[in-house]
């Protein structure tokens, strides 16, 4: 049934520090910029007369892409946690070269640190943080 991976989502407030962050700090490339409203989107959202203002992000070379998306109508609501260990709690995991490199470089641009870089096995590192919005990110470092 399944035949592979197409994207992963986040909503963000601001669709445009979304995409500097994720373009400038963390290297992803702008594969698409679009804007859906009425119609079919809101059916597939479920919400009556929906705007929404997208961009989907890639790592070049790669065909799964990050979609990020802005309701314009209606507007978000706040994340009522921030907490990791919750039902539908979810993150996005990218292969990095240097993962202290990676880590330092989001931190120094506005993301929230959730624990430094730790060795998980010989030669395989991890941590997460979440993005300036609290959208959970990992990098994974495999020597």
């Amino acid at each position: 049934m399944i035949r592979g991976m197409n994207h992963a989502g986040f909503v963000v407030k601001n669709l445009d520090e979304a995409v500097a962050f994720y373009e400038e700090v963390v290297g992803l490339v702008v594969q698409d910029r679009l804007e859906r409203t009425g119609g079919p989107i809101s059916q597939v959202v479920g919400y009556e007369e929906a705007h929404l203002r997208i961009a989907k992000m890639g790592a070049r070379g790669e065909e799964h892409f990050l979609e990020l998306i802005e309701y314009v109508t209606p507007p978000s609501g706040e994340r009522a946690t921030e907490e990791r260990a919750v039902i539908g709690g979810a993150h996005v995991a990218w292969i990095v070269d240097d993962i202290h490199e990676a880590f330092d470089r989001v931190m120094a641009n506005g993301a929230i640190k959730m624990n430094p870089p730790a060795e998980m096995v010989p030669g395989r590192w991890a941590c997460y943080m979440q993005d300036p919005e609290g959208n959970w990110i990992e990098f994974i470092q495999q020597d």
